[in-house]
């Protein structure tokens, strides 16, 4: 019986043996992709069983033991879409399908499409469909936050001109540091182009990206895609929206009451004795009783020639299609942005606005299987208008410095009564104000401006596969105008009504009787008409090659390029500026794995001598995607994707003072008598009381034969890392730029007396580096899906050779400093009689130096850098930072759930400074009749309010010149953190309805904001004769309609 059940249990394990063998078995075979080429890497593992796996190896082919019969198999390789199979049997071949998201997702570089996986250079880019969620007028407003590395900064909100200040990775140079920006490859403006309209913004920051862009790119190159049809049914879209613009946060002045005692308090201050006061007690009270307002008026003028809000509607409709063989995308869009002054019924011209309408025209023909033609129209008619002169016009315009900010007192004027009069004040009353806010722009007209622009592009490309297999040759053509009408119907003066009180006289109940006096005259409205325009062309031809040999892709270009721009301006305005170049391009990478991408641009420029007329700008960036290789494997379920870059190269400038820098120079002749000495309309006249001048000719310019190009060498190492199968991923690049022999004037160099005309020199030294750094989480709870991408970037520059006039001390060379770096005076404390000598002398072992002017309780008191025993020029030194910050983050999120859509932006920024000027300081302006500052009132130091972060308010010439000096309580913190954008939306399918969608949402602009400085918002400028129209926020509600 024991032998028997012996032999069962052996039968027993033998045929569980079998069992085994035939449930796990081993599984080989082929992973190619659909050009069956072989994939070399590939993962392959058991579903559910991540520690059974391998990797293909140089021919594609893998073998993987212990697999369960019945299994899933998961195929994994970067590029391709991952793939699961069931193991049915020993032998199993695989064919991968491209992940069009990954591999084949593309990104706009000079010149060209590189596929975004083996980009080794440095690029940020932002599709179409996301700028649409900003209601900003200005296209360059909605790249706010959107790219990293892009510094926008909005100093205004007038419309149709409030285009922002872009930089891309700060500021390397002292002269300009505006980046490039093509459209469809063409230099032009894109602020103004219909977000509707475009496809894809990319940013190159680095030598790789930009050296084919030659002596054009070393600040950087923004690339403006465009829209273009692709093949299927015509797609009609159609958007509609409008918006209320509010004023974010704006200045907000003084009334009468605090007007007069501030003014009063600092004349008693001053020891000035009180019936020498400029407003007197009885003045006063009204104003605090408010009881006689059109005699003792408190107007806040802002709010009064302002309203709550202004409108704002855009629209656009656009259609794209095509066969096979034709494909089209045609949009047209409008803009209506309405201005926030109030007109009084002077005609909806007399206001700040703009109209805007924009059209474009892409179609896309193939001429046969071996060429094709490329055709786009686009441009733009627009008509803004603007208050009198404008929004700021030098001395004149609204905000000009003798503007309203200037002027405008609110004791100054009531504004219009009930009879429409314009009441302004006496000053035997009030005192000697200044004049009243309406009187800046009421009856003082309007001025049209209306332009127009118009692009044209057309490109032929014809394969030469009967050369070599994936060669092509294109040629491209563009032509652009535009032409500005400019109309004035502005005038000055006009009636306006005294309100006075009648000596002797009063009304039934008792009181003054008021009497307004006529005085002023009215005149119809002036006319002044102008024009201007220019116009340019740009021609190229280039021969592109892309072709995989195994598991080598290789591309190369070759393109000539050529422009010409009609009417420049300048002395030689009549001479059209023109460059020429030569661009190449070799890229190469190996199984997807490692790349490498080789550069070169050469440019000719006008500006240079023979023998320097030509630069040469090379650029080479290696790229090695890690996460490809067999050893990576054990961490490809934390780490899935890990590619390292790196590029080094040149880039240049030729932009320096005016054009043909090496020629000798230019002279003016002069025929007449002499002008003013100001304008430089005279010659010179010899002897003694001789009043007839001589014609003559002057030297204009100067020239220098041995200038050359300013280069920058530029560095950039990142890194792109994906975790947990790519739901976490995160970017890091680190930058460095060494601009040398930059073009600068000579002119510091040059001793007055001899009076020789500066020219351009070789003589400045940059560097800026910094680092940005990228991330995103992509995920889903159920049916939610969402994303949030925060970016932080950091730019910071130092001058390392500079043409400066010897100093006597260290402290005040700008070398060593940022470009634009504030120089001023080390601000100890405001001064307390008695106490602030003591705490000097505790804190710098030294008596208090000599302020040099007669010091009263709350003025600034400065520290002595130099040691002599006072404060004079020579003891400014840096202080703060520049208007251009150094740090800039942003936060964007997105949450889509069924129809329903969410997505928000955030912006930030630190290390930024603004230096306060006018309409801060003087307090009462240079000639004391200015508007007040409520904020410098609330702030300016007094015995009541000794905490205060401002000095005490001056009269004095030598006191407001002192305590407005550019020091540390006028060098405020612009830092802030703003809802950029936000948007909701709901999309609606209904069966039955011929509407493939229809989608409702609203949206806003600058709805929030947190900053610490609360007397105007943080990107508004704040220097002398800085100060513009209000920044806005917009509250935005619209619909689209696909169908």
């Amino acid at each position: 019986m024991l032998k028997l059940r012996l032999h069962l249990l052996l039968l027993a394990l033998s045929l569980s043996g079998v069992s085994f063998a035939q449930n796990h078995f081993e599984v080989r075979g082929c992973v190619t992709d659909k050009q069956n080429e072989p994939l070399i890497g590939v993962a392959v593992q058991i579903k559910d069983e991540k520690s059974n796996g391998t990797m293909t190896d140089i021919d594609g082919n893998y073998v993987l033991s212990g697999v369960p019969e019945g299994s899933t198999l998961v195929f994994t390789y970067l590029g391709f879409k991952p793939k699961e199979v069931r193991a049915t049997s020993a032998s199993l071949n695989v064919v991968m399908e491209s992940d069009n998201e990954l591999l084949d997702e593309v990104v706009v570089i000079g010149y060209g499409q590189q596929r975004k996986v083996t980009l080794t250079g440095s690029v940020s880019n932002v599709g179409g469909k996301e700028l649409l969620k900003s209601p900003a007028a200005s296209l360059g407003n909605t790249l706010a936050g959107k790219l990293p590395g892009l510094q926008s900064v909005q100093y205004t909100g007038v419309p149709g001109a409030d285009d922002p200040v872009i930089r891309i990775r700060g500021v390397g140079s002292f002269n300009s540091a505006e980046p490039l920006v093509l459209v469809d490859g063409v230099e032009r403006e894109f602020s103004q182009i219909d977000p509707n309209e475009v496809q894809d913004i990319s940013i190159l920051k680095d030598a790789s990206a930009t050296a084919v862009f030659g002596v054009r790119g070393a600040n950087g190159v923004i690339l403006v895609t465009t829209r273009r049809g692709q093949v299927g049914k015509p797609t009609v879209t159609l958007t509609a929206s409008a918006g209320l613009q509010q004023i974010s946060r704006f200045l907000e002045p003084a009334n009468s009451y605090e007007y007069a005692t501030a003014y009063n308090h600092a004349q008693a201050v001053e020891g000035v004795a009180e019936d020498g006061w400029k407003f007197s007690k009885e003045a006063i009270q009204h104003w605090k009783d408010m009881d006689m307002p059109t005699v003792y008026p408190s107007t806040n003028w802002f709010k009064y020639l302002m309203n709550n809000h202004a409108w704002q509607q855009q629209y656009n409709i656009n259609v794209s299609g095509g066969t096979e063989r034709a494909r089209y995308f045609v949009s047209v869009g409008v803009l209506n942005q309405d201005g926030l002054f109030k007109t009084f019924d002077q005609g909806d011209e007399a206001n700040f606005k703009y109209n805007r309408y924009n059209f474009r025209a892409n179609l896309d023909v193939d001429l046969s299987e071996r060429s094709s033609l490329s055709v786009g129209i686009g441009g733009r008619i627009g008509k803004r208008n603007s208050i009198g002169n404008g929004e700021y016009n030098g001395q004149s315009g609204v905000f000009g410095v003798e503007g309203l900010l200037n002027n405008g007192t609110p004791m100054s004027g009531y504004g219009l009564d009930s009879e429409g009069r314009r009441i302004v004040s006496d000053p035997d009353l009030v005192g000697n104000v200044g004049s009243d806010g309406l009187g800046l722009i009421y009856q003082h007209g309007y001025t049209i401006q209306r332009q127009s622009v118009v692009n044209l592009d057309l490109q032929y490309k014809l394969k030469l596969d009967s050369i070599t297999k994936n060669l092509d040759f294109r040629i491209k053509g563009s032509y652009n105008s535009d032409y500005t009408q400019q109309k004035a119907h502005t005038t000055g003066g006009g009636i306006s009504y005294k309100a006075t009180i009648a000596k002797g006289e009063y009304e039934a109940d008792g009181s003054p009787k008021i009497v307004y006096v006529r005085q002023g005259d009215s005149w119809p409205l002036g006319y002044e008409e102008g024009k201007w325009g220019g116009r340019n062309w740009y021609a190229e031809a280039s021969l592109n090659y892309a072709r995989r040999f195994g598991d080598h892709n290789v591309s190369a270009l070759v393109l000539y390029n050529e422009s010409k721009n009609y009417y420049p301006g300048g002395v030689y305005n009549s001479i059209p500026r023109g460059y020429v170049g030569l661009v190449g391009r070799v890229t190469y990478d190996y199984q997807t794995k490692y790349m490498a991408d080789f550069n070169l641009g050469y440019n000719g420029s006008e500006n240079f001598a023979k023998g320097k007329r030509f630069g040469f700008f090379p650029s080479a960036s290696l790229g090695w995607i890690i996460s490809s290789e067999k050893f990576w494997e054990p961490l490809r379920n934390v780490v899935s994707y890990l590619k390292l870059r790196g590029s080094v190269g040149m880039v240049g400038n030729d932009q320096g003072i005016g054009r043909f820098l090496y020629l000798p120079g230019t002279w003016q002749f002069y025929t007449n008598n002499g002008g003013a000495w100001w304008t430089n309309d005279r010659t010179g006249n010899f002897g003694t009381n001789n009043g007839a001048f001589m014609p003559g000719a002057r030297e204009s310019t100067n020239g220098n034969p041995d200038v050359t190009w300013e280069t920058a060498t530029k560095q950039n190492y990142g890194a792109d890392i994906h975790f947990f199968r790519d739901r976490l991923s995160l970017g890091v690049d680190f930058f460095w730029e060494d601009r040398k022999n930059i073009l600068v004037s000579n002119e510091t160099t040059i001793a007055g007396i001899s009076a020789l005309k500066p020219n351009s020199i070789n003589f400045g030294r940059v560097k800026n580096h910094g680092y940005e750094i990228t991330m995103s989480w992509n995920d889903h709870i159920g049916n939610v899906n969402y994303s949030i991408s925060p970016t932080f970037a950091f730019a910071r520059n130092k001058v390392v050779e500079m043409a400066e006039v010897k100093k006597e001390f260290q402290h005040m060379y700008q070398k060593g400093h940022p470009v634009g770096q504030p120089f001023g005076y080390d601000f100890f404390e405001f001064y307390v009689p008695g106490e602030t000598e003591q705490r000097y002398k505790e804190t710098y072992g030294v008596d208090m130096p000599d302020q040099q002017i007669t010091l009263r309780p709350g003025d600034s008191i400065f520290v002595d850098l130099t040691g002599d025993g006072k404060v004079d020029a020579n003891d400014v030194h840096a202080i703060g930072y520049s208007d251009i910050p150094e740090y800039t983050g942003s936060v964007n999120a997105t949450l889509n759930w069924k129809g329903l859509d969410f997505s928000m932006t955030w912006v930030g920024a630190t290390n930024v400074n603004r230096q306060l000027s006018s309409f801060y300081t003087p307090a009462f302006g240079t000639g004391n009749q200015s508007m007040l500052n409520k904020w410098v009132y609330d702030n300016s130091w007094t015995e009541d309010n000794k905490d205060a972060i401002l000095p005490r308010i001056s009269l004095e010439k030598s006191a407001r010149e002192h305590n407005g000096s550019l020091s540390d309580p006028w060098m405020v913190d612009a830092s802030y953190i703003r809802l950029k954008n936000l948007e909701i939306g709901y999309t609606f399918r209904i069966p039955g309805v011929p509407i493939n969608s229809l989608r409702v949402y609203a949206n806003g602009y600058n709805l929030l904001t947190f900053t610490s400085f609360k007397a105007n918002d943080p990107e508004a400028q704040a220097g002398y004769g800085s100060t513009r129209y209000p920044m806005t926020r917009v509250y935005n509600f619209g619909i689209n309609i696909n169908f």
